[in-house]
């Protein structure tokens, strides 16, 4: 039970990593806000609930200010306060070539994927300076560390995901608030669902995740997994990082196998 007694707000979590996060940090004994667009989030909530956990399920746009400020206030009020965030919620944002995309395609990105994180920390860590400090985690990506993962708006947008959590992290050096971000690999949910469908409609499943050492895609709950350890106290010493859990993807640059020893 490494997060009992703890309250726990978690966005993005009608599917995916947000959905995993949130059931693994209720059978590790919080009491979770979880919080989508879409109406999943209700299955979310009562499966957790089925399990004998405690969930309330809120459909809000986790990018918009009023809606990010009255979730925290709703978690504070209805649980009791806010020990744990993770802002989780994104999108991908297409994989249009560059010399096509307009400035709309960056703004929504940029809005949901990284304005998003911002106001989440900012009301969330506010509350939890002033009751004893802390952990908030965001969804960040091995696409922000560097090219090759993902298209051009949704890349710069969680490069500034990992940018967030440093400056964040020493805007509230002193206060007991701990902020880290998580850098996915290749991960089935929603958002890839497109290409692994694609992959399995022409017979190429196993080719996925091949540029990995592990030679495999990941699944949510391993992300899920390393929210839990950033959220709880084992995480008591760890602060402003961007921690990558990718199959070993980004700890090599490009190579052809067998031709480097």
């Amino acid at each position: 039970m490494r997060l009992s007694g703890k309250r726990a707000l978690v966005t993005g979590a009608g599917s995916g990593i947000g959905r995993a996060s949130a059931i693994l940090f209720a059978a590790e004994g919080a009491q979770v806000l979880a919080v989508d667009l879409a109406e999943s989030v209700e299955a979310t909530a009562a499966e957790i609930a089925k399990a004998g956990g405690k969930c309330l399920a809120r459909r809000a746009d986790a990018a918009d200010e009023a809606a990010v400020k009255s979730l925290v206030e709703t978690c504070v009020r209805e649980l009791g306060g806010l020990e744990v965030l993770y802002a989780n919620a994104g999108i991908g944002g297409g994989l249009l070539p560059f010399f096509e995309q307009q400035a709309s395609d960056w703004q929504n990105v940029l809005r949901v994927n990284l304005i998003g994180p911002f106001l989440a920390i900012k009301y969330a860590a506010a509350h939890m300076r002033d009751h004893g400090g802390g952990s908030i985690v965001c969804t960040a990506s091995v696409a922000g560390l560097r090219s090759g993962a993902g298209g051009s708006p949704y890349s710069a947008s969680k490069a500034g995901v990992i940018s967030l959590v440093q400056t964040a992290a020493n805007q509230l050096a002193g206060t007991g608030v701990r902020v880290n971000a998580i850098c996915p690999g290749l991960i089935e949910t929603g958002m890839t669902k497109p290409m692994f469908d694609l992959a399995r409609a022409r017979g190429s499943e196993k080719k996925i995740g091949q540029l990995n050492p592990l030679k495999r895609p990941g699944q949510p709950i391993e992300i899920a997994h390393m929210a839990l350890f950033l959220a709880s106290d084992d995480a008591s010493y760890v602060n402003g990082q961007a921690i990558a859990v990718d199959g070993g993807l980004s700890s090599s640059h490009p190579f052809v196998p067998g031709r480097l020893a």
